[in-house]
């Protein structure tokens, strides 16, 4: 019987895709529900899964090209559940050589018949298919990398950390790279002599996110009449509290008390005050937002992506630690949906944590606020007339001054500041 491998349906708004990678070629065995080829909408990268396990009979759109919602992409020939591990099989065949090498020497015969099995074993079978993107655009060893998938399967997520560390996860880096140092070098040559003009520049083409990213951007700035105001805030007291209630929140809630709670709280009851930063323009309709879905900022490596946090104000601190968590996470791993996405009333953007001392962040439209994190900094402050050394930050608050006054942005920004310099007064509904 064949199956067919249509686009699902994308979301709102979203018709069309373009195919990223085909993580299977013509001839593959495949089994259910496993990842065969990759899709890059506007907003969101996702993966079709075949529906039946079988072989990949067909492709029909290659890589690269444009697709509507509900093309047919290739075919599968399903067949009995011995299908799917035929290339298994095939894989095992050269194992009956050993015994040609047993006959002359039994004692080498024991080492040698299990070095393909844990080569099988080590290898593309334990790495999700994104993430084997982006360890063959890196030049990444797998060994290095700790997969804290299903089964220990090596995640976009487990990639992303071990890029952070220089190539290897923290846990696994002392025991894995220890037995295969003389290798190491020959891993990553470096070239010498005069570069030709090809290796002068890379030329890359543009992804559809990535395409969509610069889109929406630059219509957010011809179309909003974009403002931004900057405050500065103390975290001497937050930075206590949560020195404090640290190890308590994490035994209690399972997460830990970062910062981002106390962010989002300050802004929900901010917004609350001053109704006009939850708005938007439709038309020529003013739209006043009741409800509080906040985006939360996350970079990845096909780009920023706006998850978000809905009905933040009716979440505790630990339910909105939690929440960001989850959707930091699936954006690292290319799983966030369109719902996911979509319906977010105000975004939070922290270029804190990439060194970024101050910024002029640019608008989701069509939302009318973003607030700007940066990075915590010590400096000398004047306080109560003595020089003190005191944990600043610089906040920055864009808005789009169709909606929003000077001085409705201006004490929005002042509602956030006083209630990060004394957070018992969330605590408090003060």
């Amino acid at each position: 019987m064949t199956v067919e491998i249509r686009v699902p349906v994308l979301g709102e708004s979203v018709t069309e895709a373009t195919v990223g990678q085909w993580f299977k070629k013509v001839g593959d065995a495949v089994a259910k529900d496993e990842a065969i080829v990759e899709l890059e909408t506007d907003k969101v990268t996702l993966e079709v899964n075949a529906s039946e396990a079988g072989r990949l009979e067909d492709i029909l759109v290659a890589e690269g090209e444009d697709v509507e919602v509900g093309a047919l992409l290739g075919q599968i020939m399903a067949g009995a559940s011995g299908a799917a591990s035929a290339p298994v099989a095939k894989a095992e065949t050269p194992a009956p050589a050993a015994p040609a090498v047993a006959a002359p020497a039994p004692a080498v015969a024991a080492p040698v018949a299990p070095a393909p099995v844990a080569a099988a074993n080590a290898g593309p079978a334990e790495v999700l298919p994104a993430a084997q993107k982006m360890i063959d655009e890196n030049n990444l060893n797998t060994a290095n990398i700790r997969g804290t998938g299903k089964d220990g399967r090596i995640t976009k997520g487990d990639v992303l950390e071990a890029l952070e560390n220089g190539g290897s996860s923290p846990a696994a880096a002392a025991p894995v790279v220890a037995p295969s140092v003389p290798a190491a070098p020959a891993a990553a040559p470096v070239p010498t002599g005069p570069r030709t003009e090809a290796e002068r520049e890379t030329r890359v083409k543009m992804t559809r996110l990535r395409k969509s990213i610069a889109t929406r951007l630059k219509v957010a700035q011809n179309t909003a009449a974009m403002l931004t105001t900057y405050n500065e805030v103390d975290l001497t007291n937050l930075m206590a509290l949560r020195a404090e209630y640290k190890d308590l929140f994490l035994k209690k809630h399972g997460v830990k008390l970062g910062f981002m709670s106390f962010f989002t709280k300050a802004c929900v009851a901010a917004l609350q005050e001053i109704p006009a930063v939850n708005a938007e323009i439709e038309d020529d309709t003013l739209v006043y937002k009741n409800y509080y879905h906040m985006g939360v900022a996350v970079g990845t490596p096909n780009g920023l992506v706006v998850p978000v946090l809905r009905d933040a104000d009716e979440m505790s601190f630990a339910e909105v630690e939690k929440g960001i968590a989850a959707l930091g996470k699936k954006a690292r791993d290319g799983k966030l949906s369109m719902a996911d996405m979509s319906g977010g009333t105000f975004t939070i953007s922290n270029g804190g944590v990439y060194g970024s001392l101050m910024s002029s962040p640019i608008l989701n439209a069509p939302q009318s606020g973003v607030l700007g994190m940066h990075k915590i900094q010590e400096r000398p402050m004047a306080i109560n007339g003595e020089i003190k050394i005191r944990p600043m930050m610089y906040l920055a608050l864009s808005y789009d001054h169709r909606v929003i006054d000077g001085k409705e942005a201006v004490t929005f920004l002042v509602r956030v500041k006083d209630a990060l310099e004394d957070p018992q007064r969330m605590l408090l509904d003060l």
